[in-house]
């Protein structure tokens, strides 16, 4: 197989090779699955339904949701039907497509994060400004500014990385289309273009983490400042769910891609992409509703609601 021209399908890594095991992993998976529609569904009414959280938090929040449920349903359900089928293919343009959103998706969550963390940093370190700096006009940049850094990224990683002549046959060591698996397939001149492109999103990844953390350590050392007890503990409770969701985020995907060649294995890397795929949009419900009272009651009373016209 000398050139990508002449594929037309490429195969995933597999779970499992029992049905046993295939079986388990399509219940695992469904389960999460069914548990992201659930909570990041949840959290999309309510905020859109009730109009006291219609404020740049909960705009942000709802935004963050779209995009997790937009991420684990770009892979999840093609995984879930080729264990049932024991198959392990996914067409060419199904490769590309999956690749694209995989992108698009987990960068905008990422650059949503870091404009979620100058909210923070607003609300705490500059309270008398936010109604200003936080108004709805620019709350919609911030929101669009975050999409549109994924859409492009991800149109330039997949036009680059499937114009890449492929040499080294089309079987992959992951359970959805990555950038890195697909490199591995490609021919040794050609893999160098790609690297330069994924640089450009590199300065990107890291001057938002930079950004975060700036942000944390202004917005830390501002609540240590706090002379009452309970302002403090208000503060910490606005910033921890944030904090939590990044550190998730940020551990499981920097440990995937920049863990040491010596220690990559395709058990490693999958339990790993499940990590930072597949977990945190159905976590990321629970995290940001477990600490958040004016959430919790908004989610009560749409379930509330919803078993009374059930009735």
């Amino acid at each position: 197989m000398s050139n990508s021209s002449f594929l037309n399908e490429f195969l995933l890594l597999a779970f499992a090779n029992t049905r046993e095991l295939q079986l388990l992993h399509f219940s695992l998976f469904l389960g999460i699955y069914l548990a992201a529609l659930l909570g990041n569904g949840l959290i999309i009414t309510a905020v859109a339904c009730n109009h006291h959280l219609h404020t740049p938090m909960y705009f942000f929040l709802l935004n963050l949701s779209v995009l997790d449920l937009g991420s684990i349903s770009t892979t999840v359900p093609k995984s879930m039907p080729n264990s049932l089928r024991d198959t392990r293919a996914i067409s060419y343009s199904g490769c590309a497509a999956q690749l694209f959103f995989v992108v698009f998706f987990i960068l905008g969550e990422y650059c949503l994060l870091t404009v979620m963390a100058y909210d923070r940093y607003v609300a705490i370190c500059r309270p008398l400004h936010y109604g200003t700096l936080m108004d709805s006009r620019a709350c919609f940049k911030m929101a669009a500014a975050a999409w549109a850094s994924g859409f492009l990224n991800a149109l330039l990683h997949t036009a680059n990385t499937f114009s890449i002549p492929l040499c080294q046959g089309n079987t992959m060591d992951q359970f959805f289309c990555e950038i890195p698996q697909i490199l591995k397939l490609s021919c040794a001149d050609s893999y160098l273009r790609e690297v330069g492109v994924l640089m450009i999103s590199g300065y990107l990844i890291f001057g938002c983490f930079v950004f975060i953390v700036v942000s944390y350590v202004q917005i830390f050392t501002a609540v240590l400042r706090i002379p009452s007890e309970q302002g403090r503990h208000k503060a910490f409770s606005m910033c921890l769910p944030h904090l939590a969701v990044v550190s998730l985020f940020v551990s499981t995907g920097m440990f995937s891609y920049l863990k040491p060649p010596s220690i990559s294995c395709p058990a490693l890397d999958l339990g790993l992409a499940v990590l930072y795929v597949v977990v945190p949009p159905a976590v990321n419900p629970l995290i940001y509703s477990m600490r958040n009272k004016e959430l919790k009651d908004a989610l009560k009373k749409l379930i509330q609601l919803v078993l009374v016209q059930q009735q």
